[in-house]
C-alpha cells in the first residue's frame, strides 16, 4: 500500500515540475534591466528593458510596452537557440518518462508483470534524470550569459546591466521537484526486487532441506528392513 502512495506522490512531483518548466517557456522577464528612477526632478522617469526566449521589450512608467520579436531561427543568437533546444529536449524526455511511469505503476493494470513494471519505473526515472539535467543545463547557460553581460555592463557604464528574472528561479525549482519525484519512483522500483529475492532464496533452502530429509529417509528404509529380517529368521529357527 505504501508503494502505491509513494509512486503516486512521485508522479505528482514530476508532473508539477514539468508544468513549472513548461510555464517558463512562455513567461516574460527572463532578464531585466532598469534605467532611471532617481530623484531630483519633478517627473521621475523609469524604463525597463526585459527579454525572454522569444522577444526583447521596452516598458516605461506609463505601462507602455514595445516589443521586438526575434526573427527566423537562424538569425537568433546562439545561446538562445541552445536554451530553447535544451528545455524542449527536457520536456520531451519528461513526457516519455511520465507515460512509462503510468504503465509501470502498481495501481495500474497495464504494463505486464511486476518485474516489467519495475523496469519501466527504473527507465522512467532515468529519463526524468536526463530531462532534468537538460533543463538545468539550459537555465545555467542563460544565467551564465546574463551574469557575464552584467559584469561587462558594470565595467562599461554605457551598456545595460541585465539581471536574471523570476522564470529562471521557477525553472530551477521545477527541476529540483522533478529530481525529487524520480528519486521516489526509483526507490520504490528497487525495493520490490529485494523481498522477492529473499523469499526465493528461503524457498530454495527449504526445498533443499526437505529433499535431503526425504533422501535420508529413503536410504534408511531398506537398511532397517534388511537388519530386522535376519533377526526374525534367527528367532524362528531357535524356536
Amino acid at each position: 500500500m505504501w508503494r502505491r502512495a509513494a509512486q503516486v506522490l512521485g508522479l505528482l512531483f514530476c508532473v508539477v515540475g514539468l508544468g513549472l518548466v513548461g510555464c517558463t517557456l512562455a513567461m516574460d522577464h527572463w532578464r531585466v534591466a532598469q534605467l532611471g528612477g532617481e530623484g531630483g526632478s519633478s517627473v521621475v522617469v523609469v524604463a525597463w528593458f526585459w527579454s525572454d526566449l522569444w522577444k526583447d521589450c521596452y516598458e516605461d512608467s506609463t505601462s507602455l510596452v514595445n516589443c521586438v520579436d526575434f526573427g527566423v531561427l537562424w538569425t537568433v543568437r546562439s545561446y538562445i537557440q541552445a536554451v530553447r533546444g535544451l528545455l524542449l529536449t527536457g520536456l520531451c524526455l519528461g513526457f516519455i518518462a511520465t507515460v512509462l511511469t503510468l504503465f509501470g505503476m502498481e495501481c495500474t493494470r497495464v504494463g505486464g508483470d511486476q518485474r516489467s513494471k519495475d523496469r519501466m519505473l527504473a527507465a522512467a526515472s532515468a529519463l526524468h534524470v536526463f530531462g532534468c539535467g537538460s533543463d538545468v543545463a539550459g537555465y545555467c547557460l542563460y544565467i551564465n550569459t546574463v551574469a557575464a553581460a552584467f559584469l561587462h555592463g558594470k565595467a562599461d557604464p554605457s551598456k545595460l546591466s541585465y539581471e536574471i528574472g523570476p522564470p529562471l528561479y521557477l525553472g530551477l525549482g521545477g527541476s529540483f521537484i522533478i529530481l525529487l519525484g524520480c528519486t521516489v519512483q526509483y526507490v520504490t522500483a528497487c525495493r520490490v526486487k529485494q523481498p522477492k529475492s529473499r523469499h526465493a532464496v528461503v524457498a530454495s533452502i527449504r526445498e533443499k532441506e526437505e529433499g535431503s530429509i526425504r533422501r535420508q529417509k529413503h536410504r534408511r528404509g531398506p537398511s532397517q528392513r534388511s537388519s530386522m529380517s535376519p533377526y526374525k529368521m534367527a528367532s524362528a529357527v531357535i524356536v
